[in-house]
This record gives structure tokens, C-alpha cells and sequence, in this order.
């Protein structure tokens, strides 16, 4: 397929409330991400990304979000910036045992993203991993946290996302041509955030 019709089923996956791929991350050295919209969160979608993602499961909002929750950048310069935008990471303020199994993330992720949720819905730390994407999206940063969102809002799934990089078996970080057999073994569609950039920046002419 071509890159927008990629993108196209990408789109349709996260409606659907699927899992897909994202690549072509200009900030982390080209590493790639599993992404679900944070709506759709299930204990099932965390357990695949610790399964078959293996890095770290962040949860992708606005700032509008972030200042709702009452979260902010762990480190706002650029200086010693790592490519992810981390706020403190969080934890459901009710509803939660440890926090860490894929339930209690899921149910983390969902108080979160709940509409009317403040920082008294959340304690630190946690073992969730908020990012905070800039204003503007991936015309802005393009990079997986910002494209996720946008990617959300695109397939009417709203503004949040879960995310998590891929590492292969041996440890390293993957690259696209090293998932072939996840892709195909699960349907798994794949949105190249390049594609996406096309896509909103013709939208915006």
C-alpha cells in the first residue's frame, strides 16, 4: 500500500480500538512504537505492549490534560531533554493494588484520561508514565508521543494515547523490518509519521 493508504488503515485500526505501529520518530534515533488510543485502553492492550513492546508504557496527553492532572515536564529545558517529554509518572488514587499489573495501568490510564479528572484522581509516583506532547502536534514534534495524539484525534478516539517502544529479543531497540513476524501474526497496521505530517499539513494549506 502507499503511505496514505498506510495511514488510512492505521486510522481505521485505532477507531476500532486496535493496537497499531508507529514509525519514523525524527527524535529518538528511529525507534519504533506500539500506540492504542488511551480510550480504548484494556488490561489486555497493556499486556501485549509489555509482551511484544518491552520498553517503557507511557501514556501520551495535551498540555490541556497535563494542566488538568497538574502535571508538568520533569525537565521543561531542551538541554538535557531525551526525546520522551516525561511528566512525574502516576498511579490511579483509588482502584489500584501494586499499580503495576496490566489491570491496575489500564485502570490508571482510564481515571486519567476521564473527563473532569484533576490531581486528586492521581498520586506519584506511579507506574505509569505520562508524556506531555507539544502544542501543534507532530507539525510541531514529530515524534511518536505527539503522533499518537494526533493520530487519536484523526480516527475520532480522542486527544490521549498509550505508547510503548519496541525492543527486540536481544535488548536492542527495533526497527521495522525487525517486526515483520508481529505484524503479521497479529494484522497490526502501520502509520509512518512522515505520512502523517503530509496528511495534516495538506489539511492545514
Amino acid at each position: 500500500m502507499s503511505g496514505a493508504a498506510d495511514l488510512d488503515a492505521a486510522l481505521a485500526a485505532v477507531a476500532a480500538g486496535r493496537i497499531i505501529v508507529i514509525v519514523g520518530d525524527r527524535l529518538r534515533g528511529g525507534d519504533i512504537d506500539l500506540m492504542c488510543a488511551a480510550r480504548h485502553v484494556t488490561p489486555q492492550a497493556i499486556n501485549f505492549m509489555a509482551t511484544h513492546g518491552r520498553g517503557l508504557i507511557c501514556l501520551a496527553v495535551t498540555p490541556q490534560r497535563a494542566a488538568q492532572l497538574g502535571l508538568s515536564l520533569v525537565n521543561p529545558g531542551t538541554e538535557r531533554q531525551t526525546g520522551r517529554p516525561f511528566a512525574r509518572s502516576i498511579e490511579a488514587a483509588h482502584g489500584v493494588s501494586t499499580g503495576i499489573s496490566a489491570a491496575d495501568r489500564a485502570h490508571t490510564v482510564r481515571v486519567a484520561i476521564a473527563e473532569g479528572a484533576s490531581a486528586a484522581d492521581i498520586h506519584s509516583p506511579g507506574h505509569v508514565f505520562p508524556l506531555i506532547a507539544k502544542e501543534g502536534g507532530v507539525l510541531a514534534r514529530p515524534s511518536a508521543c505527539e503522533a499518537s495524539i494526533d493520530l487519536a484525534r484523526l480516527a475520532g478516539a480522542g486527544d490521549a494515547a498509550v505508547i510503548c517502544s519496541i525492543m527486540r529479543d536481544d535488548g536492542e531497540m527495533a526497527r521495522i523490518d525487525d517486526i515483520g513476524d508481529l505484524i503479521a501474526a497479529h494484522g497490526l497496521a502501520v502509520a509512518d509519521i512522515g505520512a502523517l505530517i503530509d496528511r495534516l499539513a495538506g489539511a492545514a494549506a
